[in-house]
């Protein structure tokens, strides 16, 4: 085990493994007990926000296995159990078994990496084992500004731990087009079908998150589309004058978590403003509100809108923060090393500092637990050895390190 680095030494006990949570762990309990930044909002069904701790919850021990790493945003692991990372700046790098990177992957197009934009999310194509493919998500400079982009690519390994990729082209472009640096999103997910959730922002300045409700626009949506990005002839509004037809549901802020569950359908959490982060689980052609209905406040303390939580044609989140953990990642846990976490998702928090875990029953939340790792968690992915593992970053750049998280 390599050394921990400063940030998250202060969670560790003497063995420099077991995590020491800050939350008090209590079962029947909420987690959370700091002060709503909405107080008068109540939620709509029960447990849909504070869902009581379960009664057994494992204890975690926390291994460093890869550090001194670059400003990291996502991660996935190649079939011989390596990992493929995302670099912010706009840089690729395989991971070795024993955590050290690789030289950078060459071939990848130039990414906008100001402010939230850079090099965003990487996941492999359903048939990667023989076709060598992969989708990356990336904040793209344009002539007029920037937007969220997909692109595949063959990847090509070299005996040196680094590669190449091939055959790059540009499948999707979230239009329009926008000139500015936040509220990207953005998280790649693979249906039963080999269809592709795509998810972004609504570039969260007042002007153009309203287009979140506008299905002529991309800001603010799911798509779904083919492997080559053209919209799927059963998407909810292709054919519709005037909608843009990849779109799969709108009414979305900034979509920084999905993953898909063991039924194969969709689950996301996104950013919300000052509380109302949401778990969802998104539906063909539905509306989540934003920025017209919402759990939380602007950053200002004032009311978003009319400052409403519920309205006609518009979903309830399946369960929302106040305070935000600030989502980043998410992965659906069905491995066997944390028997305690089996049909739960497991989300990084960015603010919150560690890994929330959402235990489900009957597709709501039932319990909620936290593990605290005292670091921001950019991204969260199950190996192949049914660990979990978790991505830091540092606020503003900065090196990062990943995570084993297994059982005590």
């Amino acid at each position: 085990m390599k050394p921990l680095p400063l940030i998250l030494a202060s969670t560790m006990l003497t063995a420099g493994i077991i995590a020491a949570p800050a939350f008090a762990q209590t079962s029947g309990t909420p987690v959370e007990t700091g002060s709503a930044n909405a107080p008068d909002q109540k939620p709509a069904f029960d447990n849909q926000t504070r869902a009581p701790q379960p009664a057994q919850m494992p204890k975690i021990k926390t291994e460093v296995v890869a550090d001194a790493l670059p400003h990291l945003w996502a991660m996935e692991f190649l079939p011989d159990g390596r990992m493929l990372v995302t670099a912010k700046q706009g840089d690729m790098h395989i991971i070795s078994k024993d955590g050290k990177p690789g030289p950078a992957i060459e071939g990848l197009p130039d990414v906008y990496a100001e402010g939230q934009g850079g090099l965003l999310d990487v996941a492999l194509a359903p048939d990667y084992g023989t076709s060598g493919k992969i989708f990356f998500s990336f904040a793209e400079p344009r002539d007029d500004g920037n937007g969220t982009s997909v692109a595949s690519a063959r990847l090509v390994v070299d005996d040196a731990g680094g590669g190449k990729l091939e055959d790059v082209a540009v499948i999707f472009r979230q239009m329009p087009t926008y000139d500015g640096n936040k509220h990207f999103g953005s998280r790649l997910a693979f249906g039963p079908a080999g269809e592709l959730y795509v998810t972004v922002g609504e570039r969260s300045d007042a002007e153009p998150r309203v287009q979140a409700q506008d299905l002529a626009s991309g800001l603010g949506k799911i798509f779904r589309i083919s492997q080559t990005g053209e919209a799927l002839p059963d998407n909810p509004f292709a054919g519709r004058e005037g909608a843009q037809p990849e779109i799969w549901s709108l009414g979305h802020r900034n979509l920084q978590s999905a993953t898909v569950d063991e039924k194969g359908r969709l689950w996301t959490v996104e950013h919300g403003p000052r509380g109302g982060d949401e778990l969802n689980l998104p539906q063909a052609g539905k509306n989540y509100g934003w920025p017209e209905v919402t759990y939380g406040v602007e950053y200002s303390g004032d009311k978003v809108g009319d400052g409403v939580t519920q309205m006609a044609n518009t979903e309830q989140p399946v369960y929302y923060w106040d305070p935000v953990i600030a989502p980043s990642g998410m992965a659906f846990y069905d491995g066997d090393a944390i028997p305690e976490w089996k049909g739960a998702f497991l989300v990084g928090g960015l603010v919150s500092q560690g890994v929330v875990v959402l235990h489900m029953e009957n597709d709501r939340v039932k319990h909620e637990e936290r593990v605290d790792l005292n670091a921001r968690i950019r991204d969260v992915k199950v190996g192949p050895d049914g660990a979990v593992y978790a991505v830091t970053e540092q606020r503003g750049g900065g090196n990062s390190t990943i995570l084993k998280l297994t059982k005590s």
